[in-house]
């Protein structure tokens, strides 16, 4: 029987995929797992801001699924069943994980386990759902289109954006030194860091030509993939900044000028987040 005839068991498969998932759960959440910051943040966080992160999540991880889930899915209903996978999935690898780190014991509270362990479940299960275009061997496994083709619309490229932009500024959003930078910096770092930003991103997408980036047809002047990818993915990365600003209470007591700063200092790593999901999804 020639090896391209060969088919995987359903069982195999599924183990498999859900393996796959819990490596991507794990590496693309140990950063956090091992910070302080997220740690103390579960223990003390309005229980409201934790339950709009899940809220926020669970749809983005549904639409995330239509892209790159565990399989090609033809229905909603589907997508749904694997978000709730890499849900639970993500939940054991960071209950596991806190547990084996000492951060959770017999004597914890069960409300401080929850908290822990659903502010840590969001990285984690983007991870899951990722595993399979991150550690998969691509459409060659199951002989299907490749998935990717699925986002090369202009709504699943800033789908994309703002599914990286919430990875990599989930990263640095609890962190105390986010914040001190924003209170080190003027108005003119700030104006500095942006138009940084800016040019960062467009770079990464556009000009250098990465893998992955998008061609720009010598006919289109230069502005137009600025207004068109450039300046929208900036400012879905500077709304995921804000929004994971109050979700982790960063917001509280500060004046409009401070959250501007802020949310300017997030948006440098949640920028760079959104240009390379464009390029590695």
């Amino acid at each position: 029987m020639n090896e391209t005839d060969y088919q995987e068991p359903e069982s195999r498969r599924a183990m498999r995929d859900l393996g796959r998932a819990a490596g991507g759960a794990l590496v693309f959440s140990l950063p956090m797992l091992m910070t302080m910051e997220l740690w103390w943040l579960g223990f003390y966080l309005d229980r409201l801001r934790l339950l709009a992160l899940v809220i926020t999540a669970l749809p983005l991880l549904v639409v995330l699924s239509r892209y790159v889930g565990f399989e090609q899915t033809r229905h909603w209903l589907d997508d749904v069943v694997d978000a709730l996978i890499a849900l639970g999935v993500s939940g054991v690898v960071c209950v596991v994980a806190l547990v084996l780190f000492g951060t959770i014991t017999f004597d914890t509270p069960r409300d401080e386990v929850f908290g822990k362990v659903i502010i840590q479940m969001v990285p984690a299960s983007i991870g899951a759902l990722l595993a399979k275009s991150q550690f998969g061997a691509g459409s060659s496994e199951s002989g299907e289109d490749d998935p990717a083709d699925q986002h090369e619309t202009y709504g699943g490229e800033l789908f994309l954006m703002a599914v990286g932009a919430l990875f990599l500024a989930f990263n640095v959003a609890p962190t105390e030194e986010m914040m001190l930078i924003s209170y080190q910096m003027t108005e003119w770092h700030a104006l500095c860091l942006v138009a940084l930003s800016v040019a960062l991103m467009h770079g990464f997408v556009f000009a250098l030509g990465f893998a992955g980036g998008s061609d720009v047809s010598p006919r289109e002047p230069w502005w137009s993939p600025v207004l068109r990818l450039t300046l929208p993915g900036y400012v879905i990365a500077a709304s995921v900044s804000l929004y994971l600003l109050w979700v982790f209470a960063r917001l509280d007591g500060l004046h409009i000028d401070s959250i501007v700063m802020a949310t300017a200092v997030l948006a440098f790593p949640a920028a760079i987040g959104a240009a390379a999901a464009r390029l590695i999804l």
